[in-house]
């Protein structure tokens, strides 16, 4: 990580846009502070790009929209980055953040930045028209900075994802755990999935009991992931439940999009947190 962050830096400055892949879902928890750093000291324009934006609650991402549009320099779209005509939104936005570069003797220069798992390689595809990136469900399939021509007027580096040295808030590593991007070796299924499951109960209910069958009222995240062990026959030798495969189910189920269009976070939440820490 260090390594990446040194060679982000010495990028940015031969670039004039920078484009922060986020995951819809939880946009300021996946938002790396180092990448902020790195674009303001050399003050380069941002695109946030909300991806995921299907998997997420249509209703959250419009109050994150709302959210970043009164930053300076900012521009902010939701997309899906595996849906062609999504990306092809991106170069546009772009351009209007760097309206000076925009011949072949002044290309634009975009730089795509984000943690893990949120997209990156699978939006550079899209834009270049072929598969260039290796992609996969999984953090750190991006292993060094590429640097291609989208034409004869843009040219695309792609970065390593880039997590911070540490997380400031427990909620948000749960939450990075929950939409896989943090490996599976540096958490607990079973803790991720107690926490998610507190967090739709409080959020979704409704999804929970639609997708699993049974009554989610005066349960809490426990309780959730002891119930779809149950109700899946999943046990453990003595009939006791297995409580591990039945965090990776909700998990799973979380992440693909089968339990539904799910926000971890709101503007609003993300508020109240960072009053409550600053308290």
């Amino acid at each position: 990580m260090n390594l990446a962050r040194k060679k982000a830096a010495e990028s940015m400055q031969m670039t004039d846009v920078v484009i922060e892949v986020l995951d819809a879902r939880l946009p300021q928890a996946s938002c790396n502070p180092l990448v902020q750093e790195l674009r303001l000291h050399r003050q380069r324009p941002c695109l946030k790009v909300l991806n995921k934006a299907d998997l997420a609650d249509p209703a959250v991402t419009q109050a994150w929209i709302n959210y970043y549009k009164i930053e300076k320099d900012i521009k902010v779209v939701a997309l899906s980055c595996k849906k062609p005509g999504d990306a092809a939104k991106i170069k546009k936005l772009c351009q209007e953040l760097a309206p000076h570069r925009n011949s072949s003797l002044k290309p634009l220069r975009m730089m795509i930045m984000g943690i893990p798992n949120v997209g990156k390689s699978t939006l550079m595809n899209a834009l270049l028209k072929r598969r260039v990136a290796a992609v996969g469900d999984e953090p750190a399939i991006t292993k060094a900075q590429q640097r291609l021509d989208l034409n004869d007027r843009m040219m695309l580096i792609d970065t390593p994802g880039l997590l911070w040295p540490k997380i400031e808030h427990p909620s948000d590593g749960l939450m990075l755990a929950a939409s896989h991007a943090i490996g599976r070796n540096a958490i607990i299924d079973e803790e991720v999935a107690v926490f998610l499951a507190d967090l739709l109960l409080k959020r979704y209910p409704a999804l929970i009991e639609a997708r699993y069958g049974f009554s989610a009222e005066r349960l809490d995240g426990a309780a959730v992931i002891e119930a779809i062990a149950k109700c899946r026959g999943l046990c453990k030798k003595g009939g006791n439940p297995d409580l591990d495969k039945a965090s990776i189910t909700l998990l799973q189920d979380y992440r693909c999009g089968i339990l539904g269009r799910i926000s971890l976070e709101t503007p609003e939440s993300r508020n109240a947190m960072r009053k409550a820490s600053e308290s």
